[in-house]
């Protein structure tokens, strides 16, 4: 992809968000014409970021077919987790020794007014989890760091379509995962940082596999260190 060409970012970035929040599901097959006309991009930028995505493991192209967007097993959901905990524990260790900075201060702070609301909103605590996320990477001020991130952030996002979100109680304890990885970085203690945030990633693979496996009838197996 022309990474120098707006529109060839701005279509990549558009279509990636498109799979990571559902609103292209697994499977779909895509038009250029169609996606064009919904962006109001050019269909060239559309296709050079058609080809970046599939390279990115978000898109297949079948000959003869076309190209769609992937459907991904519990084994990539637990292959993209092994490499967030890697990343993102690199990326919390980083950010305790530059500093949090005032987004992720902010965010923490509204995760602390959630936590403390009478009537909890899950969408809204799970929402505010994936930008705490977003901030601890822009924290870092590693571009190459951040660009990782984004690509597998789409990844997580296309493995868990159709998988229930967390409940209450989950919600609440992840909540409390972020402050406790906020309050390394403030402090800047890097290790505790990247040693709180691959706890919670194995925290959250954790709870989706037992909700997946409950919904299956099967034996729940724990997958905490």
């Amino acid at each position: 992809m022309n990474q120098t060409d707006p529109l060839c970012q701005k279509a990549y970035g558009l279509i990636r968000e498109m799979i990571a929040t559902g609103a292209l599901d697994p499977d779909t097959a895509l038009s250029e014409r169609r996606l064009a006309e919904t962006l109001g991009i050019g269909r060239t930028p559309v296709r050079e970021a058609i080809k970046e995505l599939t390279r990115d493991g978000l898109l297949s192209v079948s000959p003869m077919r076309g190209t769609f967007v992937r459907s991904l097993s519990l084994a990539d959901l637990r292959e993209i987790h092994e490499i967030r905990q890697a990343l993102e524990g690199a990326a919390a260790f980083r950010a305790a020794q530059c500093g949090p900075g005032k987004a992720l201060g902010r965010l923490a702070d509204a995760l602390r007014a959630l936590s403390a609301r009478t009537e909890f909103d899950v969408d809204e605590a799970q929402r505010i989890g994936w930008d705490f996320h977003q901030a601890l990477f822009d924290a870092t001020g590693n571009r190459r760091l951040i660009q990782m991130y984004e690509t597998l952030r789409a990844q997580n996002g296309l493995a868990l379509q159709g998988v229930p979100g967390y409940d209450a109680a989950r919600s609440r304890q992840a909540i409390l995962e972020h402050l406790q990885i906020f309050a390394a970085i403030e402090t800047g203690d890097a290790e505790q940082a990247r040693r709180r945030m691959w706890d919670h990633l194995a925290h959250a693979l954790d709870a989706r596999l037992r909700f997946i496996a409950g919904l299956a009838g099967e034996p729940q197996q724990r997958t905490e260190p």
